[in-house]
């Protein structure tokens, strides 16, 4: 059974934890309330499996908290992960200027492939959801983008992380498969 770690950070109040909640078919929020630290959700999703296709896969989404109180706390949550979701508020401008420190403290950081991150431009219900282009600072615009408006598209976003899980399967897949080689040889 493959395992990936997949964390889900950005500013506070972008919708990080309703959309972890989405995706992962948790339970619904209704009420705002910032996430403490962490939140941690282990999941199986049935469209997702390894290039062998015989393994099944399980995912740990970790909800991270956006305020910079927890920075502390921030190189324990990056220890091991597989893969970076930035979601931010396209409603708010000063979430722009911020998600680049998040992609340069989560992804740089790690050295973490550009592949093994996805940028969600989540648009809050009531919000226009204007979906056109974000002047995104280099290197975010060679990002995969993409926009999550739960109320009017919520297939979209869905299908959109389904594609990024498989992209960091094949990622863990091939990891494994390269270590396996370099302990035969």
């Amino acid at each position: 059974m493959l395992k990936a770690k997949i964390l889900f950070v950005g500013p506070c109040e972008s919708g990080k934890t309703v959309l972890a909640n989405f995706l992962t078919e948790s339970s619904d929020i209704t009420e705002y309330n910032p996430t403490q630290g962490v939140r941690i959700l282990e999941f199986e999703n049935p469209h997702v499996t390894s290039n062998d296709k015989s393994t099944g896969c399980e995912f740990e989404l970790w909800d991270c908290g956006g305020d910079p109180k927890f920075e502390s706390c921030w190189p324990a949550l990056m220890k091991d992960s597989h893969g970076v979701v930035v979601v931010f508020n396209a409603d708010i401008p000063g979430h722009l200027k911020e998600i680049e420190m998040w992609y340069s403290c989560f992804v740089q950081q790690q050295f973490l492939q550009d592949t093994q991150c996805l940028l969600i431009a989540h648009h809050k219900p009531g919000s226009g959801s204007d979906k056109g282009n974000l002047a995104l600072a280099p290197p975010l615009n060679k990002l995969k983008l993409v926009h999550s408006n739960l109320e009017d598209d919520p297939e979209d976003i869905r299908m959109e992380f389904i594609k990024y899980l498989r992209s960091i399967i094949n990622s863990v897949s091939e990891s494994r498969d390269r270590e396996e080689m370099s302990i035969i040889t």
